[in-house]
């Protein structure tokens, strides 16, 4: 019996739906997918759980996270909401990571990657973000970036443009996510953009659990 049965670690939230054969023990990946996105690499969560008697490879453990599909959502009903983007690299190439933060809680509400920033998927990100929170009473916290006042002007929304105060919160969790990106040299090597996208929206499920 493998030692996974005696960690003290909370791992409801990641949902093992995906998980068709039993080859690993489900708690084992629950702790690894756990792991591996509280800062470990994929080296050192491999030794891990070989350490509790559950041998996988680097490859397995990044398929489990992606495989998770898992997406940020939170219960909070904020009427802030910091939103802003930031570069990330993949293979290489400039993307643009978009978020939306609850200022009080620090919790992500939304996380999209994109290959550029422009007014439409701005609009797209604005409009995912709606289908999962209530936005009649919210007033969005801005930099004085164009496109994002464009897309907030196209939707109705309300915004106020500020750099410091609760605005912070997004520039917050984004030095976290450029802290976490530094050990792969800002660089997500030899993924495409979907796979970048899904480690960036698991991370900010873990962050708003931890």
């Amino acid at each position: 019996m493998p030692e996974t049965d005696r960690l003290n670690v909370c791992t409801e939230w990641i949902d093992l739906e995906f998980v068709e054969r039993e080859r690993t023990p489900r708690p084992a990946i629950q702790v690894g997918i756990q792991l591996h996105l509280a800062g470990l690499s994929l080296s050192n969560t491999k030794q891990h759980l070989e350490r509790l008697g559950v041998g996988r490879s680097r490859t397995a453990i990044h398929d489990w996270v992606r495989k998770a599909d898992l997406q940020p959502d939170s219960d909070v009903e904020p009427d802030q909401i910091a939103v802003d983007e930031t570069l990330i690299r993949v293979n290489g190439q400039r993307h643009w990571l978009f978020a939306a933060v609850d200022p009080e809680s620090n919790q992500f509400l939304h996380v999209r990657l994109f290959q550029t920033r422009t007014t439409q998927l701005t609009v797209l990100f604005l409009r995912e973000l709606r289908e999962k929170q209530q936005l009649s009473n919210v007033t969005f916290l801005v930099d004085d970036a164009a496109h994002l006042k464009a897309a907030l002007d196209r939707l109705g929304l309300r915004f106020r443009v500020c750099r410091r105060g609760n605005r912070n919160a997004v520039e917050r969790v984004f030095r976290e996510v450029k802290r976490r990106t530094s050990s792969f040299s800002n660089t997500f090597s030899n993924a495409q953009l979907p796979t970048a996208e899904s480690w960036l929206q698991a991370f900010a499920v873990w962050w708003n659990r931890c």
